[in-house]
């Protein structure tokens, strides 16, 4: 049942970065790798295989609508320099995916690529975990049907979706978000001796669990994910195997949180849980045991995030996640775009940088990927103070003013007296008919912190040392300026991006 179209193109694959570069839309991003057309949200399949950092990601090439979900692919050796490659997987006509290919993963089993998605064949139906094997460099897929689970047959069970695979003492688990008929979200277990036929265990975590109600609030729980990650005590992060996972090591728990009456505004975002993996001595199953959580991102336009956990080479290990920034309608006073606007322009949707994730005194920490940093090109300011106008491809370092610190930071940056609220704003040019200020970001500068700002066309993300970051859209006008405001006592280094040669 594979593509003939997707078997002739198979061999070509486009430099982003030429995409970008030519687009006509000056709220493209050029440095968060995408399609020129076309509707993507949820990031998948993330994965490394055979050298190269492999994303996936829900897609409508057809418009900038959500319908007709396909997976398009991107992929990297580097997390700087990224090449699209053509559709993976397609709805199949009469198929159990026929009314789309949605969130699943890709793993290597048995020195095969393989994604596990969820196939849904008709408006309001309920999603099966289907399977598909690809290629070794991942650009041809079979899709020939395969379905691995099936709903499990429990009247309190009302939705399912979203599978993802976990290693835990030498075995391979996988679960799903589910929601039930008391409201609650739930995440369903399985054991996956054979990827073919996945074996149903139970509802292994609901939002009724006390530290899950207070952090993940949520009627369907979206997108889980569950991997071992760097912490403040040492504890290592799984390999991409993760066969040497046993009880004690840090796990991070992620879920969007889905509620009802969400479209694509989803105004509970996007949470997490902390917490130990533990084998139950009764059945030999994993039981997830979390002690606390949070936010994953303090953005209003982040959802459906992905982690994959791996062992880096000679670097030590890490865990990256991608998100997906929406298009913004507008919110917190920020212009957005009109659907009628984001016809027009042929594309919605982008992705996060990579981060790496980390657990540090029991709270979750995200920075951008270093890789990230190559993307520095000319020096802008040093050291500026007051309000400092950003290129529209900017990345921006807001530190405190070595003159007024009071002790040294952990990241070499000096300590300011007291909290300062640094704002970045779009402000309209002296020929401009519009004249208000649209704060995009108003965040404080703790002591001993630091706030990292990218702004890539329309997407900002800023990252704050010790917390997680901030994800959202905004579109320039014709004439408007990027002001990053910095108090008394605060200063900021500033880049312009460009793609390293």
């Amino acid at each position: 049942m594979s593509s003939p179209d997707l078997a002739a193109t198979v061999h070509t694959a486009i430099d982003c970065a030429d995409v970008a570069a030519a687009h006509p839309d000056p709220a493209f991003p050029r440095f968060h790798p995408r399609p020129a057309q076309g509707w993507i949200n949820d990031p998948n399949g993330v994965s490394h295989i055979n050298g190269r950092y492999h994303v996936f990601f829900q897609y409508n090439p057809g418009s900038a609508r959500h319908h007709k979900i396909a997976w398009g692919h991107v992929s990297s050796a580097d997390l700087v320099r990224w090449r699209e490659h053509p559709v993976a997987l397609r709805p199949q006509d009469g198929g159990p995916d026929e009314y789309g290919c949605w969130t699943g993963v890709v793993t290597d089993d048995g020195g095969v690529p393989t994604a596990a998605y969820s196939g849904v064949r008709g408006d309001g139906g309920h999603s099966q975990v289907l399977i598909s094997r690809g290629s070794a460099d991942l650009t041809e897929w079979k899709q020939d049907g395969h379905i691995a689970a099936s709903m499990p047959d429990d009247p309190q069970i009302t939705a399912v979706r979203d599978p993802f695979i976990f290693r835990f003492n030498g075995k391979r688990y996988a679960m799903q978000g589910a929601g039930l008929a008391s409201g609650h979200a739930a995440l369903l277990l399985y054991t996956v001796e054979d990827m073919s036929d996945w074996k149903y265990q139970g509802i292994w975590l609901t939002s009724e669990n006390p530290v899950a109600s207070r952090y993940a609030p949520a009627e369907i729980w979206e997108c889980p994910q569950l991997v071992r990650v760097p912490s403040g005590d040492g504890a290592p992060v799984g390999s991409a195997a993760g066969d040497e996972a046993v009880d004690g090591d840090t796990w991070v728990m992620m879920f969007s949180l889905w509620l009802s009456g969400d479209t694509h505004e989803h105004a509970n975002g996007v949470g997490h849980l902390i917490g130990t993996v533990q084998q139950d001595p009764a059945t030999g199953l994993p039981v997830f045991v979390p002690r606390t959580g949070g936010r994953s991102d303090l953005g209003t336009d982040f959802y459906a995030p992905q982690i994959v956990a791996l062992e880096s080479d000679g670097a030590g290990p890490k865990a990256l996640l991608w998100g997906w920034a929406n298009e913004g309608f507008g919110r917190d006073g920020r212009r957005g775009r009109s659907q009628d606007e984001i016809d027009a322009a042929g594309w919605a949707g982008a992705l996060t940088f990579p981060r790496e994730l980390s657990v540090v005194d029991d709270s979750l920490v995200v920075t951008p990927a270093p890789e990230v940093e190559a993307y520095r090109a000319a020096q802008t300011v040093a050291q500026a103070t007051g309000t400092v106008v950003l290129p529209p491809f900017a990345e921006a370092v807001v530190f405190a003013a070595p003159e007024t610190a009071a002790t040294s930071g952990s990241l070499g940056v000096t300590t300011p007296a007291g909290d300062a609220l640094v704002e970045l704003s779009l402000v309209p040019g002296a020929g401009s008919p519009d004249k208000s200020r649209q704060v995009v970001f108003s965040g404080r500068l703790a002591p001993r912190q630091e706030l990292r700002v990218f702004v890539d066309a329309s997407l900002v993300e800023v990252y704050r040392t010790g917390s997680v970051a901030t994800t959202v859209r905004a579109y320039p006008q014709p004439g408007e300026e990027w002001h990053l405001e910095l108090p008394g006592g605060v200063q900021a280094d500033v880049w312009e991006l460009a793609q390293p040669e």
